[in-house]
């Protein structure tokens, strides 16, 4: 089965396993775990930052980093199409008390103009607007992907209007890859980083939060208080350490992948409108004689799998597991469609 459905299918390689095996472990929660405690030491010097905290899921991550940046009324700018707004189950409400701004965005990114008209002026009536949220890359956006320029623009925002600013980087080093940036860049550009360990990096679980030592210690108590301390972690760790040593300037045979089957995909008269492919994600529009579930259907029949997104669109996301034989396979049997 060639599985397109995400690129949180992947399997450990035997490599990442015998790491994970032989990983020296202790208890995270007393802060003994030196797998754990290496992983956050190599990741937070990998942008600059100053502490980084290991946590179970990408979600974690982000709903940690809201609660440490707001107090409970206060209110959130973001993409409408943003992972925190539509896909963490309604957790900025119940874990912060917060509600959200989100705003109309190009393919889930925003620019600091839309920030500024969007940031609520000093008035009883309204929420205190105390941190904004970039997606990078965007899931619903495609894959799409912040010039550091827009984002430098939206900092110096922040700043003149004392607002936080955190970057869900649930596939932050494929937007870094595509773009030929720095991982410092961000670290000097974000109060806060969530970094997913287990999409397209291949890690089987974990995302790392990162910023400074304050931000980190506040972070540490929420963890504990969401369940999310972990004992012998290193386990895990290891294999996040692993995916960052061996698994990020491979990144740019995915993006190729997502590249070759566009491609195929143009030339089918049944496929509308395609997404930009900046990294990973095809996201496309069927029409004609499928709808995204007849054309996903069609396709697994085939043994490929994709998920419909959408009334109109159909989402593929290539990652380690797919190689380019199964890309073959793929263009072949969309041809024949």
């Amino acid at each position: 089965m060639i599985d397109l459905r995400s690129d949180t299918f992947t399997k450990p390689s035997q490599a990442m396993l015998d790491a994970m095996y032989k990983a020296p472990v202790g208890d995270d929660v007393f802060g003994e775990d030196p797998t754990v405690n290496q992983l956050e030491l190599m990741i937070a010097d990998m942008f600059n930052m100053e502490s980084a905290l290991f946590c179970p899921s990408g979600t974690m991550a982000n709903q940690i980093a809201i609660k440490c940046h707001t107090n409970p009324g206060e209110e959130i700018i973001c993409d409408k199409m943003s992972h925190i707004y539509i896909y963490e189950g309604g957790g900025i409400a119940f874990n912060s008390g917060c509600q959200v701004k989100p705003i109309e965005g190009n393919l889930g990114k925003i620019n600091a103009e839309k920030v500024l008209e969007n940031i609520n002026a000093d008035d009883i009536h309204k929420p205190i607007t105390s941190l904004v949220s970039i997606e990078n890359t965007s899931n619903r956006g495609g894959g799409s992907c912040y010039e550091m320029t827009d984002l430098h623009l939206i900092k110096q925002l922040c700043l003149n209007n004392n607002i936080n600013l955190h970057l869900d980087g649930a596939r932050l080093f494929n937007a870094i890859i595509a773009k030929h940036q720095s991982p410092k860049d961000f670290g000097n550009t974000f109060d806060s980083i969530s970094i997913c360990l287990s999409k397209g990096l291949g890690a089987p679980i974990g995302s790392v939060l990162i910023g400074n030592k304050s931000f980190i210690k506040k972070a540490r108590r929420i963890r504990k208080v969401m369940g999310g301390g972990m004992r012998q972690a290193g386990y895990m760790a290891a294999a996040g350490i692993y995916a960052l040593e061996n698994n990020i300037q491979r990144l740019e045979e995915d993006h190729l992948h997502a590249h070759l089957i566009g491609n195929a995909l143009k030339e089918k008269d049944f496929i509308g409108d395609i997404l930009p492919i900046e990294t990973n994600m095809v996201i496309f529009e069927v029409m004609g004689k499928y709808n995204p579930a007849s054309f996903a259907n069609y396709l697994k029949m085939h043994n490929i799998l994709c998920i419909p997104i959408s009334a109109k669109q159909v989402r593929m996301v290539t990652h380690l597991d797919i190689h380019s034989d199964m890309i073959s396979k793929i263009i072949k049997t969309i041809h024949e469609a």
